[in-house]
């Protein structure tokens, strides 16, 4: 166990190297406070720009009802109000106040200004991504380092816009600050019915909050995340959209693990997200440490991605990931190739010059577009009556994450995910008019991990063998247990991990950056092996039909070096099997179809059952080998194809490709010419001593 940890953590070890998202060490809620009410009473504070003009154009075509509403509270917040939300924060001094923001668009402009005097000078450590991890005590000392709206230790506030849509309140950092709106330890916040837009990182960020509510707001045009709430409980999203940004539109990281050490049957959830919709970002949803998690009724398409949880940075509490339930959302045409903005230099601009508003979108992650949701080292999630079409690549993909990368050390950990995942009821490649709008593929599974199952009806998948989901959870149902993914995907994997958004690094190999056909590492892999077992194939083959000449009694009697008649049908039978089997499984590979490597594997087993039939008369340790290695194949065919194999810990293909190696080296030595211990003994002679 201990080597096959070191082995994954030396393959996957490039994955660890960046970070999506570097916070200071937070402190999860203890889970005491409560999902937050809609208050609907008379604002304490207003907000309001001042040009009569500019506003009554802004609400001229609301419903009769709320432009009187807004004409009312406009009039009160000349007279009494403020002109940046900031402002109205500043002024809050008691629990349970409610800030109304009237239509209008908030620069914030005494927020704008860059870092002087001592907040220039601020004593904390530089993230990877250039910006300063600063305490909640040096927030408080510096709000607008980083933020332009920042709402600290407040309680039970309500930030609210009156206009008839989230877009008739927009606060608008203009790529100036980090983030637009920050509520940092602000237990109860509620914000309802605005837009936040055009950051550096993220356009609403919640923090070390327990109760929170999302309502009717936009977010959009960011770097990194629309929405990210993190190390937080009781909270939820509802009726939200974000769409322009280069992370995820959703990020719900780090949400209270109050599930940890529980199985499917769980008390409650820690965040809710519904009827949200998320689009032309990165990823609808990203959720590193996303732990108890609902998430329902939303849409997630036209991204890269639909919904990523994952395992895969380290200092965010809360890992491995755990419990999140997906159930009746939408999640379709996540198709988006963002990664030409990367190659084609648009992504190393200043964010403002990059065209965001005009749908450039610069990843700042590696993943496989053409997906509909990843699992990256998750347990105990459920995706449960999703419907999921029109995905070039899949429409779940799930593969494991050793603990090292998240900064646990202790061998016994490496393989703790991905497990107990249950895909049931999901209804895949038809769309809810009744068309047909087939996923590339409906699962892609590294084959690592314990408990995981799916529903019977999914077409395509790789491996084509799948558990099946006996019972709804909390039942668990069978399958298999592996420590290591499959070699060719760990691989893969490996190699993709080696995604830079900062030196717009695009692995080569990877067909999530857009290699293909032989360009791609698993048809690079299948073709430089089929080369050294097909050179091979043929030279048995040549040697099986080779004859010397005897000298004996006044003629020359022919000698079959490998055996009888029947022996040289053998080799000649296998080498065309197997000769067809390489070339099927470099054709597999190349066009990515499990079906045809698995029967490319039967092909090869012939070969190799065949051969060593053949020469297990004159070489009979070799010839074992040879069977054993056909029997492999035949196991690993039988593992894709039909059933996984129960109890192994590793794959048949781990066993198998260990097991080529020592028979390639071996069949050189049998294949070697061998020369005559004398010149005068007969060749006879010689070839019994070979």
């Amino acid at each position: 166990m201990g080597s096959v940890a070191a082995l994954t953590a030396a393959l996957l070890l490039p994955a660890g190297a960046a970070l999506a998202h570097e916070e200071r060490p937070v402190t999860l809620p203890d889970g005491s406070g409560s999902v937050p009410a809609l208050r609907t009473g008379e604002p304490d504070l207003l907000v309001c720009k001042t040009d009569e003009a500019d506003f009554a154009r802004r609400v001229a075509g609301f419903p009769a009802e709320l432009r009187e509403r807004n004409l009312t509270l406009f009039r009160r917040c000349l007279k009494d109000g403020v002109r940046h939300l900031q402002e109205a924060v500043d002024r809050v001094d008691r629990p349970g106040m409610t800030i109304a923001m009237l239509p209008g668009l908030y620069r914030e402009e005494p927020s704008q200004a860059a870092p002087t005097g001592a907040c220039a000078r601020l004593p904390a450590r530089w993230s990877t991504w250039g910006y300063q991890i600063l305490s909640f005590e040096q927030q408080q000392q510096c709000p607008h380092n980083q933020n332009l709206v920042a709402v600290l230790g407040k309680k039970d506030l309500q930030i609210e816009g009156t206009g008839a849509g989230p877009l008739d309140v927009i606060v608008d950092a203009e790529y100036r600050k980090l983030n637009a709106i920050r509520a940092d330890r602000t237990d109860g916040v509620y914000f309802r019915n605005l837009t936040a837009q055009r950051t550096t990182f993220n356009s609403l960020y919640v923090l070390e909050t327990d109760g929170f509510v999302i309502d009717r707001v936009l977010t959009r045009w960011n770097d990194e995340y629309g929405f990210l709430t993190f190390a937080s409980d009781h909270g939820l999203y509802t009726d939200c959209e974000a769409y322009g940004n280069g992370d995820g539109g959703l990020y719900p990281g780090s949400a209270s693990n109050l599930n940890e050490g529980r199985g499917h049957d769980v008390p409650r959830y820690a965040i809710e997200i519904r009827r949200c919709r998320s689009h032309d970002n990165a990823l609808g949803y990203s959720g590193t440490a996303g732990d108890s998690m609902w998430v329902h009724d939303n849409e997630f398409y036209d991204n890269m991605v639909g919904a990523t949880m994952d395992s895969l940075w380290p200092s965010h509490p809360g890992l491995p990931q755990n419990h999140a339930k997906f159930e009746n959302n939408k999640i379709y045409d996540n198709n988006r190739d963002y990664y030409r903005y990367t190659r084609d230099g648009t992504c190393a601009r200043p964010p403002a010059e990059r065209g965001y508003e005009r749908g450039v979108v610069c990843s700042q992650v590696g993943v496989p577009p053409g997906t509909g949701v990843i699992v990256a080292g998750g347990n105990y999630n459920i995706f449960r009556d999703n419907q999921v079409w029109g995905h070039r690549g899949a429409a779940f993909h799930l593969f494991g994450v050793p603990a090292f990368i998240r900064g646990e050390s202790r061998l016994d950990r490496q393989a703790d995910t991905s497990d107990f995942n249950r895909y049931e009821g999901n209804v895949l490649g038809v769309a809810p008019d009744g068309r047909r709008r087939p996923n590339g593929r409906d699962v892609w599974w590294d084959g690592q991990g314990t408990g995981n199952c799916w529903q019977a009806r999914a077409a395509r998948t790789s491996p084509a063998a799948l558990p099946l989901c006996a019972e709804r959870a909390p039942e668990l149902s069978g399958g298999s247990s592996r420590w290591l993914a499959e070699p060719v995907k760990l691989t893969k994997l490996y190699l993709c991990a080696d995604f830079s958004a900062q030196a717009a690094r695009l692995p080569a190999g990877c067909d999530w950056f857009g290699a293909s056909g032989l360009g791609k590492v698993e048809t690079q892999l299948a073709l430089g092996g089929s080369l050294v077992l097909g050179l091979l194939a043929v030279l048995f083959w040549a040697r099986a039909g080779r004859m010397t000449p005897v000298r004996g009694e006044g003629r020359m009697t022919p000698v079959r070096r490998e055996g009888s008649r029947r022996g040289r049908r053998l080799v000649v039978a296998g080498t065309v099997l197997g000769l067809a089997g390489l070339v099927l499984d470099v054709v597999a590979a190349a066009v990515d179809d499990t079906l045809l490597a698995g029967v490319a594997l039967l092909l090869m087993a012939g070969w190799w059952l065949c051969l060593g039939a053949a020469v297990l008369r004159d070489r009979r340790a070799f010839g074992w080998l040879t069977v054993a290695l056909g029997v492999l194949a035949l196991a690993d065919a039988y593992d894709r194809l039909v059933r996984l194999i129960p109890v192994i810990p590793l794959g048949p293909g781990w066993f198998r490709g260990l097991l080529v190696g020592v028979w390639v080296l071996w069949a050189v030595v049998v294949l070697a010419p061998r020369r005559t211990r004398s010149a005068g003994k007969s060749a006879v002679e010689a070839e019994v001593a070979a």
